[in-house]
């Protein structure tokens, strides 16, 4: 299923990316592996993974660590997300992770769903997150 918005060369990078990034994370108990991908403004891509903590709220988020990459780099914007998670249902951004991709993405940005071996299902970020509070709102 490709996305309109994105070559197919892109959409490659951020699936390999977030794949790469699912085998890397940190989940000793929930054993729930998440893998997530950012694609900048400047055509960079930016991965990350879930990191559980002990002290269960203090975990982060595969979609956190992406978009802390993507700032450390100097990326903005987020033009494209992808996430990868293993599940019976496909496995979209936590409402906290929705929020925080809102920071640095429009409503029209893609987010696709992924699992080790097949894409699963395409989002737009205002799908996913409708008539969100962002940025915006708080300019004059």
């Amino acid at each position: 299923m490709p996305d309109p918005d994105l070559t197919e060369q892109q959409q490659a990078d951020l699936l390999t990316a977030a794949r790469a990034a699912q085998t890397r994370a940190y989940a000793p108990y929930s054993h729930f592996l998440v893998g997530a991908a950012v694609l900048d403004e400047h055509g960079r891509v930016h991965a990350g993974c879930n990191v559980e903590n002990a002290a269960y709220p203090q975990g982060v988020c595969a979609e956190a660590g992406a978009l802390s990459a993507m700032v450390l780099a100097g990326g903005t914007r987020v033009r494209a997300a992808v996430v990868v998670g293993d599940g019976a249902a496909p496995v979209t951004p936590c409402g906290g992770c929705r929020q925080k991709l809102r920071e640095f993405a429009g409503p029209d940005t893609p987010i696709l769903v992924a699992d080790r071996e097949r894409l699963r299902a395409r989002f737009t970020l205002a799908q996913l997150l409708p008539d969100s509070f962002g940025p915006d709102h708080l300019t004059p």
